[in-house]
């Protein structure tokens, strides 16, 4: 049977958060440890499902790990570049970064290596991965022969070579080639075909993979030289907060009238959904960016024309945002969110409409035009960003209940604790 959660609406908010660690920096310092020459402890660990499903993957893989979620730390001991075991059946879930990243990680491997999941990941594509595994001599192919998992990999470790990558649908595939690259027996150079998306999730990979030790050369953005054979470094890593999940709290404050600080963030954080702020400075919103928080104050709002490309885990969050701007907003260059968790584009225009939006959805945008704002009841189409992000509606509209809160379990099992503490705790900045 499914659950439901009535959102009340409340005041202006104001408060002080520090979300969970970002899903994203754990599952790439996760691989990353686990290839690692020795044990890494990773401080500020996300406990989610996304997380545990990459956690028990690799201890598929004969990886010793040993999470403490009350502590939010894990220690990782690293296999040097040489998976323990010759043969793994992997569940992922409905976790992209896991199927991605590890499909190009057991090509280190020598041995057959199998990964599938939920129904929706059957659905995910990772064609473009695959053929750039071939590329490099890895056999990987798809059983379903859809583009889609199950995902089957013979390896034989990853010998080096030259790939072409499509970063079109997805920069997670980018992602994976070169974490894994660094332990193939001979360099590896990765073009990118076409417009790669999500570019700074691209630099956020690069970043930890030198926290860790490993270097990557590019002069260009299209053009990656992975030096190999090198030994990722085992050490202590700090995660930082979440910025797709502040993007939640930023918004609240837009929409209620209040002001939100974030704790654990700065301008220069590895994430590039920090950038989230910009579009609420320009939609009227004040922003206020300190060295370890930052602070949107809201402001009257307006619509704006974006190109949201490189923060598309952002959207659903400005499309709430949109509902309460005068005049419209346009969401550009973002055709890549309909292969995530659903169709995103889709599943927005249909809930926005419900909420009394007239919606336009083009190929790669939407256009949001606000209209007289009602109640509804919102399907989450088993997507944490449409939960969490049409929630925030309620804060200000009555009626609005969002079907199957717990799909925010992927990313942020809390969500809804810790909002419902910071609309009861508006005025009390001590929290």
């Amino acid at each position: 049977m499914t659950t439901t959660h009535a959102m009340k609406p409340t005041g202006p908010i104001r408060g002080t958060i520090r979300p969970p660690g970002s899903k994203s920096i754990t599952n790439r310092a996760l691989v990353c440890a686990a290839l690692a020459d020795g044990p890494s402890t990773l401080t500020g660990v996300l406990d989610s499902e996304d997380t545990r499903i990459m956690l028990d993957a690799l201890a598929r893989l004969g990886l010793e790990i040993s999470p403490d979620w009350a502590g939010r730390t894990a220690r990782i001991a690293g296999c040097g570049g040489e998976l323990p075991v010759a043969e793994a059946d992997l569940f992922v879930g409905n976790s992209g970064t896991t199927v991605r990243f590890l499909t190009a990680m057991v090509a280190l491997g020598q041995g057959t290596f199998r990964l599938d999941g939920t129904p929706r990941m059957r659905q995910r594509p990772i064609q473009p991965l695959l053929d750039a595994l071939g590329q490099l001599g890895v056999d990987a192919t798809g059983e379903s022969g859809t583009g889609c998992p199950p995902v089957v990999v013979r390896a034989r470790r990853l010998a080096g070579g030259r790939a072409t990558v499509s970063g079109t649908i997805s920069s997670q595939y980018l992602s994976g080639l070169l974490m894994a690259a660094a332990g193939a027996r001979g360099p590896v150079e990765i073009t990118v075909e076409g417009e790669l998306v999500s570019k700074p999730y691209v630099e956020m990979t690069l970043a930890v993979m030198r926290s860790f030790g490993v270097r990557v050369e590019s002069a260009d953005p299209a053009r990656y030289l992975v030096p190999a054979p090198q030994v990722y470094r085992a050490c202590r890593y700090a995660i930082e907060p979440d910025a797709s999940a502040a993007s939640y709290f930023f918004a609240a404050a837009a929409i209620t009238g209040g002001r939100v600080t974030v704790e654990g963030l700065s301008r220069d954080s590895l994430q590039g959904d920090v950038a989230f702020c910009d579009c609420l400075a320009q939609m009227g919103c004040n922003v206020e960016y300190g060295r370890e928080r930052i602070t949107v104050e809201a402001g009257p709002l307006h619509g704006i024309d974006v190109d949201m490309n490189a923060i598309s885990d952002t959207v659903q969050t400005l499309a709430a945002v949109a509902l309460f701007a005068e005049g419209p907003t346009l969401i550009r260059n973002v055709g890549h969110i309909r292969h995530k968790e659903t169709d995103r584009l889709a599943a927005l225009a249909a809930e926005l409409r419900k909420l009394g939006a007239a919606v336009e959805e083009g190929p790669d945008r939407l256009r949001i035009e606000p209209g007289s704002g009602r109640g509804a009841t919102i399907e989450t189409y088993d997507d944490h960003r449409m939960a969490m992000s049409l929630a925030l509606v309620g804060l200000r509209t009555p009626g609005v209940v969002i079907r199957d809160p717990d799909c925010t379990a992927k990313t942020y099992p809390g969500f809804f604790n810790d909002l419902r503490a910071l609309s009861e705790d508006a005025g009390d900045e001590s929290r």
